[in-house]
């Protein structure tokens, strides 16, 4: 075997481990939705193979098509993900930018919140529809399924400090063996009903809706339950590449999935009873407990998934300026993606125990799971839209050809889960409108804060006048003022000026800058300016995947000729008191809102690795 085969297999590994955990185990829940829960329908022949082929054709067209061939040629940089894809959007749009920037902002924003309510249901409903095998296997435990569930759910999120890297070795075999056992399990029952494969003709998803029509409809929900977690295989994509993701899609994934969604379909047309739990029920009772503990196994990684996704998503709004600064722990020396955001981390802990009580079966999570990721597809077809007109510069027709026969699906499956908002629904669209109000009134703030600094800046030649006509006297040393701007002169340095009435030799102003690219390379890290008078202006610029750090901007510095010792250097730093005021820019409630947020954000210290007895800070009041 060729190196770069045998690379290709360990990367196919490691992603069927990490991005198809979700998805993968859609059939413990999915297909018992559709005839065993609140709009259950009745197990017949002619209902059992109509549903069947909507699972068909679903994971066909929404997953296979729409997102491996569709979406993921949508790569920012080899980075996925719907803030990626908005990026992507505003970056190159060029001449051709015909949606408002404040309509793909509003776009992106609101479905990486969307995504964030996936975040705390994939988990709770992984593990407890895991767990509950217990109750299949021994009715007589079944009064142990949601302390155990909280028992494991517990320990996932406290693992996550440590890092996935030792554990993630084992996620790609384990995944191997789930995919291989569900499909034999499948198999197991296709051979005794072969009349099942027949559901691969739409004509019989056509005639289930002719017959049923409103219920139907809702079984719809259930349904799209099937490709919930296609999501993960874009947001992942930059892990570990497109090729290897389509690999193990068509190669194992799609067809292991199939087989046992057709295998239980077949137990249903033998056994009707069977649709209470008909995952279980296609197990011998000999490999019932093992296959409980296998199946709880994927639904840790699973859960896994989406939680690393949480924190991948967390940094890039900080980076993005959608989110305050928080603590973020790099928990691998080799890969930058593995990192771990404690205060996510707990938040994500607390509410996902919360709907472990409060539903109390996987069931009752069903009905509120699948409106916050659907309504996360159909934005992220809008984006895609926007980039097939404005930055591929296909035309109106073939984009609207292409995405409008996606918008559709993805506007009836919707629709569909929209019924579940008051059984549940309700939870992960209140989780989203919360986060989506809070990245807003982050980013709004900092715009108006900025403005408001901007207003007290002096221009840096009107400074350098100032000094020539009187000059201050200067001490030995660097100092370093950080500020958001590259444009003026920070009020730090004016403060500290007016009241110490001295400057050091060597004056630096440093700004840090997030593009809209994932990465951005050393070579064009820092750029360098000199003023005059031992002035002289840095610009650190970084990508949305990135974490900035002093060091790295101060060594990257030398090769512009600019000498800078850490040892001995001063950091100015401004520490705003923030005033809610009634002067024109946001509502008062949510200016408070925003100083709330600046006082608890990671101190600007710890978030760019500066030491901190080497900090000055100068603090100043600013009215909103």
């Amino acid at each position: 075997m060729t190196q770069g085969r045998r690379y290709l297999m360990t990367t196919s590994l490691a992603a069927l481990g990490v991005v198809y955990g979700d998805i993968g185990t859609s059939p413990l829940y999915a297909l018992r939705e559709a005839f065993h829960g609140p709009h259950a329908m009745a197990v017949s022949p002619a209902n059992v193979l109509g549903v069947l082929s909507l699972i068909f054709w679903s994971l066909v067209v929404v997953v296979s098509v729409k997102y491996l061939v569709f979406v993921m040629r949508a790569d920012n940089k080899g980075e996925g993900g719907i803030l990626a894809l908005m990026a992507l959007v505003l970056r190159g749009r060029g001449t051709r930018g015909l949606s408002p920037r404040h309509v793909v902002i509003t776009i992106g924003i609101f479905g990486a919140a969307l995504m964030y309510g996936d975040s705390v249901i994939t988990p709770a409903i992984s593990v407890l529809s895991a767990v509950e095998g217990l109750g299949v296997a021994a009715p007589a435990l079944q009064g142990w399924v949601i302390p155990l569930a909280i028992i494991i759910l517990g320990a996932l999120f406290w693992i996550q400090s440590r890092g996935t890297a030792q554990v993630g070795s084992w996620f790609g075999p384990v995944m191997v063996v789930w995919f291989t056992t569900i499909a034999v399990l499948g198999i197991a029952e296709i051979v005794s009903r072969p009349g099942v494969l027949a559901a691969v003709s739409p004509h019989y998803a056509a005639q289930f809706f002719l017959a049923n029509r409103g219920a139907g409809f809702l079984v719809l929900g259930a349904v799209f339950l099937v490709v919930t977690g296609g999501e993960a295989l874009y947001v992942d994509m930059g892990h570990f590449g497109v090729r290897p993701i389509r690999l193990v899609w068509f190669a194992l994934v799609v067809p292991a999935l199939l087989l046992n969604y057709f295998g239980q379909g077949a137990l249903l047309l033998n056994d009707p009873d069977a649709a209470v739990s008909p995952f279980y029920r296609l197990a011998p009772s000999w490999a019932l407990y093992p296959l409980i503990v296998l199946a709880t196994m994927a639904a840790i990684i699973a859960s896994q998934a989406v939680i690393s996704g949480a924190f991948s998503l967390t940094r890039q709004a900080i980076q993005l300026g959608y989110g305050p600064r928080m603590k973020i722990d790099h928990t691998s020396s080799r890969e930058m993606g593995q990192i771990y955001v404690g205060s996510v981390n707990a938040a994500l802990m607390i509410v996902t125990v919360i709907l472990v009580l409060g539903f109390g079966t996987s069931s009752r999570l069903a009905a509120a799971y699948g409106v916050a990721v659907s309504g996360e597809m159909v934005l992220t077809t809008l984006l895609l839209f926007l980039l097939m007109r404005e930055v591929w510069g296909w035309s109106w027709t073939r984009a609207l050809a292409i995405c409008g026969l996606f918008l559709m699906i993805d506007l009836v499956f919707f629709a569909a889960n929209a019924l579940k908002v008051p059984h549940g629904g309700w939870v992960p669209l209140a989780i989203a409108a919360s986060l989506f109000i809070l990245m807003t009134t982050w980013k709004r703030g900092r715009d108006i804060l900025s403005k408001r600094m901007m207003e007290k800046t002096v221009p840096l030649k009107l400074l350098l006048a100032d000094l020539a006509a009187e000059p201050p006297i200067r001490v030995p040393g660097t100092a370093i003022f950080m500020y958001g701007s590259a444009d003026g002169t920070p009020p730090a340095l004016v403060h500290n000026l007016a009241h110490n009435k001295v400057l050091h030799e060597k004056i630096v102003f440093l700004t840090v800058i997030t593009e809209d690219v994932p990465h951005v390379i050393d070579a064009e890290r820092v750029a360098v300016k000199r003023s005059g008078k031992g002035f002289h202006a840095v610009i650190a610029r970084y990508g949305f995947m990135q974490d900035p750090d002093i060091t790295e901007i101060l060594d990257a510095c030398k090769a512009s000729g600019l000498e800078i010792q850490i040892e001995g250097t001063t950091f100015f730093l401004g520490r705003e008191t923030l005033i809610a005021s009634d002067r024109p820019g946001m509502a008062i409630w949510r200016e408070r809102l925003f100083a709330l947020m600046t006082r608890n954000a990671l101190r600007a210290t710890a978030f760019f690795k500066i030491p901190p007895n080497q900090v000055f800070e100068v603090g100043s009041q600013v009215e909103l």
